[in-house]
């Protein structure tokens, strides 16, 4: 054996390839699916390939494994041959922290790094490949763009893009500052991925002219527990739902203690059935209280926590045998198979290992936000407000509890975010508890339903979504909407195209109800021309399908539109003229469908009433 030294044997070295799939595979031996990270990867690839593909959004549900899928997207383009790598991330050093964390674990080479770790002049970016992280913060993004000016090729990936980085002064033909420093740093030919739950304002402020119809859909995985769960379509106890999980709706306008106290032996007690007849091994769980913005309100619901929980760790405490006694008959009313003293006995020689932990601001998150999200005592419970509504994950949650009512206009976006209890919940799902005023539940369900139809509209692949809001729910926020391109009164969503034939339009002109034309056409259709998801709408919102539901006669495309809009069977400023929607006194819905040369068709559907339908027109 030769032990000559040899340069070129090393020299000829170059990055470490092959990354993409050396991260499926330890999401593969860590007993994970990838099946939905490769789609998602898949797609963006082709949109960033495509024409327009400059700058586009991946979208996916809340608490569905983002971070994974990011981290194996990073991986993917460095074995592109991407040389920068910039991850932006909200303006919360503990988040920071926590996804840098992950990266770096994750073994991608070059290992990514905080953007102060590169700043000193010595320290050059010009050669190699950088994964650099920085938060969404104007004097840390300025800081960065004096020492990285305009890289080529650069891609930017902005986790919670719809938060901070739209420009809040579209209309005013200003830009906010971070908005105006991502795109210095995008430059002229660098690529912006956007990252969210929730679109809408991206879509509606015309963010980085990112274009909707190269957006890639990240499908939740097998173990999911989202919107289908927390907030199905049909109410929680209809025919149509099995109960999976405990909803206990509060009358409004309820502002007693008592309610939050009830809560918390609730929570007592599904901790000590978990620990002594489920698990394996005893496992620490938390409740989230998630209240109003006002410091004072976190402060009442802190005290009403500190006093019952020392009230059952003081057994002279007066008021001792009333708690005992309470937890009691929630142990013996939920859990009728095993013996409520059990129950009891637990909780009262384990009370003591609580942790009361209040979130107001970023500095106490930065001090708490590990114990919080991930529980370190047997009871934690967690109080906050605006700091615990995006982009946090609490693992082993077991209950929440909504204060007070919302007596404003509420933001889709916003509320989505809020929903802290979706994720993997699946092995304690049906002990998992949700307690929340009933209009407030009422506001938050109807954000998912408005929220998954435009969804629809976007899987369609047609592009330009179209957003829905009403006198209590607003899209997103006024300021953010782009009014030289959206249209706030559009009203019309269409759908996939389909082969057109002669049963379809049998359908519509036959003699069948209305109910019957919606389920036939839903059969010839199928579900991404004609989404069971809008039909149940129709239904859900109509006084009388057979009076409320207008079957328009099927029409051919206009021969003034171009090729491009006959074939694919669309118009910017829409098909459905007010001629064919008379408004006729009551609330309806119109169906029509159109068809081409080519023997497509495609469905539109529009609302006259007192939903607010939005679409860009760019």
């Amino acid at each position: 054996m030769s032990k000559t030294f040899d340069l070129a044997k090393f020299k000829g070295i170059g990055n470490s390839t092959n990354q993409y799939h050396r991260q499926l595979n330890r999401l593969v031996d860590s007993g994970k699916g990838v099946e939905c990270i490769e789609q998602a990867v898949r797609d963006a690839l082709r949109s960033l390939s495509g024409p327009g593909g400059a700058s586009f959004v991946i979208y996916g549900e809340p608490q569905s494994g983002k971070t994974e899928m990011m981290i194996c997207l990073t991986a993917r383009l460095l074995d592109e041959g991407r040389p920068f790598i910039l991850h932006l991330l909200n303006d919360s050093v503990d988040l920071l922290t926590q996804n840098l964390g992950r990266f770096k674990a994750s073994g991608l080479a070059p290992s990514a790094q905080n953007f102060s770790e590169i700043l000193d002049p010595a320290i050059s970016i010009a050669k190699g490949r950088h994964v650099v992280f920085c938060k969404k913060n104007g004097n840390d993004l300025k800081k960065l763009y004096n020492k990285i000016g305009e890289i080529k090729n650069i891609v930017v990936i902005d986790d919670e893009a719809d938060f901070a980085s739209p420009n809040a002064k579209v209309n005013k033909n200003e830009k906010t500052k971070i908005n105006l420093l991502i795109d210095a740093i995008l430059g002229s030919n660098g690529n912006y991925i956007g990252v969210t739950a929730t679109p809408a304002r991206l879509d509606m402020n015309n963010t980085f002219s990112n274009d909707s119809k190269m957006w890639v859909n990240f499908p939740v995985h097998e173990h999911y527990t989202g919107q289908d769960t927390f907030f199905p379509f049909d109410s929680i106890n209809s025919e149509n739902n099995t109960k999976k999980f405990e909803l206990r709706l509060l009358a409004d306008k309820v502002d007693d203690p008592k309610f939050a106290r009830e809560a918390l032996f609730r929570f007592l007690v599904n901790v000590a059935y978990l620990n002594n007849y489920n698990n394996k091994s005893e496992k620490n769980y938390s409740m989230l209280i998630h209240t109003s913005g006002k410091k004072v309100d976190h402060k009442t619901d802190w005290a009403t926590m500190q006093e019952a929980l020392a009230t059952l760790v003081d057994r002279s405490s007066s008021k001792f045998p009333a708690y005992v006694k309470e937890i009691w008959d929630v142990a013996c009313d939920r859990y009728s198979d095993v013996s409520p003293d059990e129950i009891t006995k637990y909780i009262v020689d384990n009370i003591s290992r609580n942790s009361v932990i209040l979130l107001n601001s970023d500095s106490d998150f930065r001090a708490n936000g590990a114990s919080a999200t991930n529980p370190s005592s047997l009871f934690t419970i967690v109080i906050g407000g605006n700091i615990v509504s995006r982009g946090v994950t609490f693992d082993n949650l077991l209950s929440m509890f909504f204060t007070r009512d919302v007596k404003h206009k509420i933001q889709q976006d916003t509320y989505i975010q809020r929903a802290r209890m979706f994720g993997s919940r699946g092995t304690y799902l049906r002990f998992f508890e949700l307690t929340i005023p009933e209009s407030l539940y009422g506001d938050w369900h109807r954000c998912f339903v408005f929220h998954r139809l435009s969804l629809a509209s976007i899987n369609a692949g047609k592009g330009s979504p179209v957003w829905l809001s009403d006198s209590r729910i607003a899209a997103v926020a006024s300021s953010s909407i782009d009014k030289s391109t959206v249209d706030i009164d559009r009203g019309e969503m269409a759908f996939a195209l389909f082969d057109y034939n002669s049963a379809i339009s049998d359908v519509i002109d036959g003699q069948l109800s209305n109910s019957g034309k919606l389920d036939a056409l839903g059969e010839l259709l199928g579900d991404d021309a004609f989404p069971e998801y809008l039909r149940r709408f129709i239904v859900r919102t109509c006084a009388s399908v057979e009076t409320g539901v207008s079957f328009q006669k099927t029409a051919s495309v206009q021969p003034n539109m171009t090729a491009e809009e006959k074939a694919t069977i669309t118009r910017r400023r829409g098909l459905m003229g007010s001629s064919q929607t008379k408004r006729s006194g009551v609330e309806e819905h119109y169906l029509k469908i159109f068809t081409n040369d080519d023997g497509k068709g495609r469905l539109y559907y529009k609302f006259d009433g007192s939903i607010q339908f939005m679409k860009n027109l760019r």
